[in-house]
């Protein structure tokens, strides 16, 4: 890979990084999650509405796949999708509204964290049950098939879902129809609070993949070139007809399962490998070896850590909904219709 390919995919990590981080500091109020209290006595209240899942040490892969999808290509992802989100191309601005529950918000601050969405960049939401965008991505892909389309669906989904019947009902319906979807497994080793390897049988989820007839590889999660090499050829054979590809990629999930999470349940040798492995940190190893200056690199993580401010000041700025906008994108179960 280039220099300058691999110095646009460490921007993007950055992008994402900052974001995250900035998002931790401002849902770490006095909200209680787990049983653990987020912050001192007197502290003030959150400024993200609801939990907050970040996707911390495993920025790679969004990156890395993204960088591949056009515009108009479309995207699920999970309750841990702020990177997807970004690296597709969403506004950072209006994405930490949504996460303050701010009218300026990609969703009016409706949908907040778990359920963000920018259908102006393919982004078809986040989703807040394990498992669920799979069978949304191919429904997608198979209304692109229908209409001789040709876009693609990026499907991104954690290791937790692979063990939940969507997970094969997905894999099947796509392989059967051969639906141009990327399937995108996040493998960070955790299912929520629980060791995801322990509850899972078999040789994993590209096994299972390979087992009803889906192309599948492993790749190293928080390598950016390696997961960018593979997405790009996996993306290209899906668009060509070719029919559904699977990646397992096997990074670490650096935070708890949300923001305020202390993470007792795991060895603390294990949150070190985690932090070891950042792949930001091996990104900027090896364009340091091919002569990128470290002060562009420097410049990279202080333009994201200036574009979050301002995306901070938007969201805080931002009004909150006028209480009439609750009756608004709700479904009349008897009309059938949206008002």
């Amino acid at each position: 890979m280039k220099s300058d390919d691999l110095l646009a995919l460490y921007r993007t990590m950055a992008r994402i990084r900052a974001f995250e981080e900035a998002a931790e500091v401002a849902s770490q109020g006095g909200v209680q999650v787990l049983g653990v209290a987020a912050a001192a006595a007197g502290a003030p209240p959150a400024k993200v509405r609801g939990p907050l899942h970040l996707s911390i040490g495993q920025e790679a892969v969004a990156a890395g796949v993204c960088a591949h999808l056009e515009r108009a290509d479309l995207l699920t992802s999970t309750h841990r999708g702020h990177g997807h989100t970004l690296a597709k191309g969403a506004d950072v601005n209006r994405m930490m509204a949504e996460l303050f529950g701010r009218s300026g918000g990609h969703n009016g601050g409706k949908g907040g964290s778990m359920h963000i969405a920018d259908f102006s960049v393919g982004m078809l939401g986040a989703n807040g049950v394990v498992g669920a965008g799979l069978p949304i991505a191919c429904g997608a892909a198979q209304a692109l098939k229908i209409r001789r389309l040709p876009q693609v669906v990026a499907c991104f989904f954690g290791d937790g879902a692979i063990n939940r019947g969507p997970f094969l009902e997905a894999l099947n319906w796509a392989a059967v129809y051969t639906l141009p979807v990327l399937f995108a497994c996040e493998d960070n080793r955790y299912s929520a609070t629980t060791v995801t390897g322990p509850m899972t049988a078999g040789e994993g989820a590209a096994a299972r993949a390979r087992s009803i007839g889906v192309e599948a590889e492993v790749v190293e999660g928080n390598d950016v070139e390696a997961v960018s090499a593979l997405a790009a050829r996996f993306v290209r054979e899906a668009r060509a007809g070719g029919g559904p590809r699977f990646i397992h990629a096997l990074t670490w999930r650096v935070k708890g399962h949300v923001s305020v999470d202390r993470q007792g349940y795991r060895e603390p040798g294990d949150i070190e490998a985690a932090r070891a492995a950042d792949p930001l940190g091996l990104a900027r190893e090896r364009l340091l070896a091919r002569g990128t200056p470290a002060a562009a690199l420097d410049a990279v993580l202080a333009d994201a850590r200036a574009e979050t401010e301002a995306a901070l000041r938007f969201a805080e700025s931002s009004p909150a909904p006028a209480a009439a906008e609750a009756y608004t994108d709700v479904q009349t179960l008897g009309a059938g219709a949206w008002r």
